[in-house]
């Protein structure tokens, strides 16, 4: 017990300390891909650095809930990314929360995230809010389906009895976790302000979503914020990771499997990484009144997933 209770922490550490890495490695690829020079590898870390040691700008009309917010929001994604595993199977809490409570995780932050920006009440603010909370009531009940599939399958809402029975599963492709995984992908794009949902490069009034929110917050506050962003990021891809490649994942109590399970982490994230810029570099932002049928797209595949699992037992 306190040996899982140990490496559900360092599980927890990891994804803290890796996820501006993932976020710093996604920007790199995406320069490249675009013929222009990448910032370092460390940029991240050096934006985070920088953040906490300026002195923050608060407007007068904030409330407490202005600057609680990041510090909620980051908790947050810190136990969203605690509850998903990625190098060790052993997860002694798992109990406590299942999927469908990572998912409630994902909402609580959204939630602050959306009153904060409404709390000062500048109009980038509002719009930013609003537009996410379109965009995450279409895209919550699609994360839903992909998540009852993998539990339908493995007869378990918790990740690592689902990660347990996918991981020793006979290697196919089968159509209820393709189709599954075509909507997590598309569930993920929007949820992490990616695109083809929104571009997290942009501030153009029209277009923009997440950024619209966080306008008003500077320094070790901005820095939580982006920090939380880069920790969505990386707990997104862990549980993709989780889901639909959980090969090289240490099973419960072999702890001569860990240094090969990080070494197979870094890989995957790696290959993730890069596959996102590709996609980032292929395709075009959509309109945002396109957004609600890319979502419907993706809840109607996850929605296929669970039915072909049912009809199909696959």
């Amino acid at each position: 017990m306190s040996t899982g209770i140990l490496l559900q922490i360092a599980q927890t550490l990891i994804a803290i300390l890796l996820a501006p890495l993932l976020m710093g490695w996604v920007n790199q690829c995406r320069a490249w891909l675009q013929g222009r020079n990448a910032p370092p590898l460390t940029q991240p870390y050096r934006t985070l650095k920088k953040l906490f040691h300026k002195d923050a700008v608060i407007a007068h009309r904030a409330s407490p809930l202005f600057r609680f917010a990041p510090y909620m929001i980051f908790s947050c994604m810190v136990l969203a990314a605690g509850l998903v595993p990625t190098v060790a199977n052993d997860l002694p809490f798992s109990p406590a929360a299942d999927v469908i409570a990572l998912v409630g995780v994902f909402a609580l932050a959204r939630v602050f995230l959306a009153l904060a920006a409404m709390d000062i009440g500048t109009a980038f603010g509002s719009l930013g809010a609003r537009r996410e909370m379109l965009v995450s009531f279409l895209a919550e009940p699609a994360l839903l389906m992909v998540l009852f599939t993998a539990s339908f399958i493995s007869q378990s809402t918790e990740l690592p009895i689902i990660v347990d029975t996918l991981a020793h599963r006979e290697f196919a492709i089968y159509p209820s976790l393709a189709f599954a995984a075509v909507a997590f992908w598309m569930v993920s794009t929007a949820e992490n302000a990616r695109i083809p949902v929104d571009n997290p490069t942009t501030h153009l009034e029209l277009t923009m979503i997440h950024e619209a929110m966080i306008l008003e917050y500077s320094a070790r506050h901005l820095a939580l914020i982006e920090w939380s962003v880069a920790l969505k990021l990386y707990v997104y891809s862990a549980l993709g990771i989780a889901l639909f490649v959980p090969w090289g994942i240490a099973p419960q109590g072999d702890l001569a499997a860990l240094p090969l399970a990080i070494l197979a982490l870094l890989a995957k994230l790696a290959a993730g990484g890069a596959a996102l810029s590709l996609l980032e570099a292929l395709f075009a932002k959509l309109r945002l009144f396109r957004a609600p049928e890319f979502l419907g797209t993706a809840f109607l595949l996850g929605v296929l997933g669970m039915l072909i699992h049912f009809l199909l037992e696959v």
